[in-house]
């Protein structure tokens, strides 16, 4: 009789475990539901940082591509993830291990030459003034560039005008 209330015991307290552990995701997936929220549109951007990898020295391992920085967005097209974080997208599509507080920030630093004329080559970060913080891209080598904020989402526009107040471009960078 002991034997059997013991196993009854360990029974219920990992049930009531698996239980517990379970009902916060399937609350998630019925509010999610609810709303028509996609995966993408909850995504936290700011917790992941995945498009860099670090040594255990600290030192950055993933160096990126201009052609692999546009694919990065690419693969993002319609994503409302990074809305208001353009500054941050674009760094995790270069997997930047340098940060800047905002676009217009990273356009008036030393980091990389400003260029005002010309077409941005392929995998550039293109700057607008259209805010204080301004807003950058990443240029498709053919005069348009992928970034947030094209029609609410990030995607591609086939001209640096689709903004207003066009600043220029800087080279695209790992740095």
């Amino acid at each position: 009789m002991r034997f059997s209330k013991v196993i009854g015991a360990v029974v219920g307290v990992v049930g009531a475990a698996l239980i517990a552990t379970a009902a916060p995701a399937v609350a998630d997936q019925v509010d999610d539901a609810r709303v028509g929220v996609s995966a993408a549109d909850i995504a936290q951007p700011w917790l992941e940082d995945t498009a860099t990898a670090s040594a255990p020295d600290g030192e950055v391992t993933v160096q990126q591509t201009a052609a692999g920085a546009v694919k990065w967005f690419s693969d993002r097209r319609g994503s409302t993830a990074y809305e208001h974080y353009c500054e941050r997208a674009v760094r995790l599509a270069w997997a930047r291990s340098t940060h800047h507080a905002s676009a217009i920030d990273h356009w008036r630093s030393s980091d990389g030459a400003r260029h005002t004329t010309g077409t941005p080559p392929k995998g550039a970060f293109v700057f607008w003034n259209i805010s204080q913080w301004g807003h950058v891209g990443v240029a498709d080598g053919n005069g348009g560039f992928w970034s947030t904020g094209v029609n609410g989402r990030i995607g591609h526009a086939t001209s640096t005008g689709y903004f207003g107040s066009y600043l220029g471009w800087k080279p695209g960078n790992s740095n």
